[in-house]
């Protein structure tokens, strides 16, 4: 078969193609359908026992879930309390009372005011660590998405300028981008240390209270903020770039028109940078959003998941199921649930972003 140059053939197009498919094919698709299979077994690692086909057993254990209501603890018709409010019976009292709730445990709970009766609303779930998980991994995306863009478009703005030393200061703020995770992590877990840590002696230092600072790793209110900040400073530096390419793509045309028009600085941004910004806006929010819920090596180093599980992630739940406590077929139906939802969340992302550019 003679080819002339300029004419398309299905056969280039094939040999062209066929490494990157094969690679797909190798490293996305077959391990992806050998998680699939992998949820309606059994499997675990180093087991005596076979491995057994149990059909969709994973995925009850998972997304199974019950409301309880609970009603306060009683004494001759009067609402007993304690020095934290309102006594309610323990999970496993209600367990007792309800057995159909024997493999259920506590998830959240709401207590209801007494004008309302006063009962206690208890979501239970048979896997209660992933919806808290799941929670996690949505609320260090909320933290990191606004933050670590908002940053990153200040600063490509800012190294956009005409100035000196503009090439010193890109390489700067791009270097967190090429340091390992696990070296980044260590650094920033000796930072936040509460006792020794730099962010605590000069918080002490500024307040004059040497008692002064958190225990931002060990306090269930701090550690995933905690974490959120030290990612976003970490990836912020590859968003700059991206935006800088965008920044540069703007015609100068645009903001001399602007300038004629009497338009100011802040008025220039709005009206030219952002509308010109659009496309290259969408991509770094899906692919900022797609590395939040990715989160692991972050947790893995710095919390372990702690404290009270306040920092665990569905990726690093189903790393520990998969490979700390040895049972793939669950790992796998964590990850492969997850991986829908991913998916959905992206293609939601998508179509509101093709609805706002028309």
């Amino acid at each position: 078969m003679k080819l002339k140059l300029g004419q398309d053939s299905p056969f280039a197009v094939a040999l062209f193609a066929s490494p990157a498919v094969l690679l797909f094919m190798l490293f996305v698709a077959l391990p992806l359908l050998l998680a699939a299979g992998a949820t309606l077994t059994n499997h675990r690692l180093m087991s005596p026992e076979p491995t057994r086909y149990i059909g969709l057993d994973n995925y009850r254990r998972l997304l199974a879930l019950d409301l309880a209501v609970v009603e306060p603890l009683r004494d001759a018709g009067a609402v007993l309390r304690d020095e934290d409010g309102v006594r309610y019976p323990t999970w496993r009292q209600v367990r007792r009372l309800h057995p159909e709730l024997g493999t259920y445990r506590e998830a959240f709970h709401l207590d209801l005011p007494e004008a309302l009766g006063g009962a206690r609303w208890v979501l239970a779930a048979s896997d209660p660590l992933f919806y808290r998980s799941l929670i996690n991994t949505f609320l260090f995306a909320l933290l990191v998405l606004p933050l670590q863009c908002g940053v990153a478009l200040g600063l490509a703005v800012l190294v956009n300028q005409k100035i000196r030393g503009r090439i010193f200061f890109r390489t700067v703020y791009f270097a967190p981008v090429v340091t390992s995770m696990v070296v980044a992590s260590i650094v920033w877990a000796f930072m936040l240390n509460t006792d020794r840590g730099m962010l605590n002696e000069l918080l002490r230092g500024l307040l004059g209270d040497p008692n002064a600072g958190p225990d931002w790793l060990g306090d269930s209110r701090y550690a995933l903020p905690a974490i959120a900040l030290m990612s976003a400073w970490q990836g912020a530096g590859f968003q700059m770039l991206v935006f800088l390419a965008g920044l540069q793509s703007i015609s100068p045309e645009l903001y001399e028109a602007a300038t004629l028009m009497g338009a100011n600085a802040w008025q220039r941004f709005v009206h030219v940078t952002l509308p010109g910004l659009r496309n290259t806006i969408v991509f770094v929010l899906v692919s900022t959003t797609l590395l939040a819920f990715g989160l692991f090596t972050q947790v893995d180093v710095m919390t372990s998941g702690g404290p009270l599980d306040s920092t665990s992630t569905v990726v690093y739940h189903a790393v520990r199921s998969g490979f700390k406590e040895q049972d793939v077929g669950y790992g796998s139906t964590i990850t492969l649930v997850f991986f829908v939802i991913v998916l959905a969340l992206s293609w939601v992302q998508r179509a509101l972003a093709a609805k706002g550019e028309k």
